[in-house]
């Protein structure tokens, strides 16, 4: 009996067909066995969801006819089991926070090397919400809210689905835990961040700016 391969399926959704190409290529190191299909605006892309199934989706913010933000409003409704990784040029901690509160998996900016896009992209493949470094960041000279405030690993990965707007069962599920297990770390969380509820720990860990 022959092993089975696994092949992983990836889509690109840029309008400029040059970036495109130029990421479908990057995506192609991730493992031997990948299949890369591209879109050059969201109408294409949920066509080519709606054909097949996809196991990751690089998602530029600017396209024509969708404000890219409301494009993955509609993923997260539609296709929610797919990781969509914005990779855009518009690198403005705000702009980052608002994509992974609309349910981005991870934010990367144009501007990073090969090497830091791959990375962001299998841990992505992991399960693990991806926050950019801007958004890592804290008010205590470049200190990153891990070191802040004292919170684990595995608390910044719940940290970075709360900024998402999961719920504790969502965030079970995607980092196989139980719900007992997540309702234990958010509250260690909101204890170590000095706030009551969910939504200012949000708050706070999307308004933080680098360097500030």
């Amino acid at each position: 009996m022959g092993m089975e391969v696994t092949v992983l399926k990836a889509l690109v959704v840029d309008d400029h067909a040059l970036v495109r190409e130029v990421l479908m290529q990057t995506l192609k190191q991730l493992d031997k066995d990948v299949v890369c299909s591209g879109a050059r605006n969201a109408e294409e892309a949920l066509a080519l969801l709606e054909a097949g199934k996809y196991d990751l989706m690089l998602l530029d913010l600017l396209m024509p006819g969708i404000n890219g933000v409301n494009f993955l409003d509609t993923l997260r409704t539609r296709f929610p089991e797919l990781p969509a990784v914005v990779v855009s040029a518009l690198d403005d901690p705000e702009i980052m926070a608002r994509a992974m509160r609309h349910g981005a998996a991870g934010f990367v900016p144009k501007a990073s090397s090969r090497e830091e896009l791959l990375k962001a992209l299998r841990t992505v493949m992991t399960g693990v919400v991806c926050l950019p470094s801007q958004l890592h960041e804290g008010a205590g000279g470049g200190h990153s809210i891990a070191e802040r405030y004292g919170i684990t690993p595995g608390q910044m990965r719940v940290l970075g689905l709360l900024s998402q707007g999961k719920t504790n069962r969502e965030i079970a599920n995607r980092l196989g835990l139980s719900e007992g297990t997540v309702r234990i770390h958010v509250s260690a969380i909101l204890k170590a961040l000095k706030v009551s509820n969910r939504s200012q720990a949000m708050l706070l860990v999307n308004r933080r700016k680098p360097n500030v």
